[in-house]
C-alpha cells in the first residue's frame, strides 16, 4: 500500500528568496545548464559531466560509474534532461554506492540536496519522503520527487539541478556519500602493536640508564657486526670491479 506524503511546513523561508546566498558577493554563482543551449557535442557534454556531478556528487565521478546508454540517448535527444537524471539516480552504480550505504532518512536528505538542489527544510519533511521510500522503493520514490512540482517549476524538463541555496554552507558536491551509520558499521582496523622486548612506550621520558640495561647488546653487535661484513664486500666488489675494467 502507497500511502499519500504527509504535509509539513517548511521551517525556512529561503525557497522565496532569489538569490544563491553570501556567494553572491563573491561573483561565485552556479553555471546552470540548459540542453537548448547545448548546440554542439562540447555543450552536451559540459552539460553531461555536470549531471554527473549533481547526482554522483564529486567523489563518485568516476568512468565505471558512467550510464553509457542514456548518454547516447541524451546526445539524440531521445530523452529529456530531467529522464537523464531520473536515470542516473535509478541505476544500479548509484544504489550500490549510495542506496545500499545509507538509511532512509540520510537518503531523503541526499536526495533533496542533489535532485532538488535544496537543503532539507526539517525533520518532518525528512520522516514524510522516508515513509516514501519504505513503501514505493528507491525508484517511486525518485519518481515521486522528480514528477513533483517543486523539480517542475525549478528545473523543468531540460535544466541540470543545481544548488539553489548555499548560505554560506559547503556545496552539496562534497557531501560524503555515506554517513556515520554505515561508517560505524565497516570493521575497524586493530593498531599494530610490538611484542616482545622491542615494545614502545611514549608514555614516559627517556632514561639513559634503563636503555643502556634493557639493551640486547648481543644483537645489536651481531647487527654492526653484518653491517661492517656488508661494507667490505661492497668496497671489494667495487674494486674487482674497476680493476677488470
Amino acid at each position: 500500500m502507497i500511502l499519500p506524503v504527509l504535509k509539513y511546513n517548511p521551517s525556512t523561508q529561503n525557497q522565496r528568496v532569489q538569490s544563491f546566498g553570501t556567494v553572491d558577493t563573491n561573483g561565485d554563482l552556479p553555471v546552470i545548464y540548459r540542453l537548448e543551449d547545448a548546440t554542439d557535442s562540447s555543450g552536451v557534454d559540459e552539460l553531461i559531466h555536470a549531471a554527473y556531478r549533481q547526482v554522483f556528487n564529486e567523489q563518485e565521478m568516476l568512468r565505471f560509474n558512467r550510464q553509457i546508454a542514456l548518454e547516447t540517448q541524451l546526445r539524440n535527444r531521445a530523452i529529456s534532461v530531467r529522464d537523464f537524471i531520473r536515470g542516473l539516480a535509478k541505476s544500479e552504480r548509484f544504489y550500490s554506492l549510495v542506496v545500499e550505504s545509507n538509511d532512509n532518512i540520510r537518503l531523503v536528505e541526499l536526495a533533496i540536496k542533489r535532485l532538488l538542489g535544496r537543503n532539507p527544510y526539517n525533520q518532518e519533511e525528512l520522516i514524510a519522503w522516508s515513509i516514501q521510500i519504505a513503501t514505493r522503493g528507491w525508484s517511486g520514490f525518485v519518481d515521486a520527487l522528480m514528477d513533483g512540482d517543486e523539480y517542475a517549476t525549478a528545473f523543468g524538463d531540460g535544466t541540470v539541478p543545481y544548488q539553489r541555496k548555499r548560505m554560506g554552507d559547503r556545496p552539496h558536491s562534497f557531501t560524503p556519500r555515506y554517513g556515520a551509520y554505515y561508517r560505524d558499521r565497516q570493521p575497524q582496523p586493530h593498531p599494530y602493536t610490538p611484542v616482545g622486548r622491542f615494545n614502545l612506550t611514549f608514555d614516559q621520558d627517556f632514561d639513559l640508564q634503563t636503555f643502556l640495561r634493557t639493551t640486547n647488546w648481543v644483537r645489536v653487535s651481531g647487527l654492526l657486526l653484518l653491517l661492517v661484513l656488508a661494507c667490505v664486500f661492497l668496497l671489494g666488489f667495487g674494486v674487482l670491479t674497476s680493476s677488470a675494467g
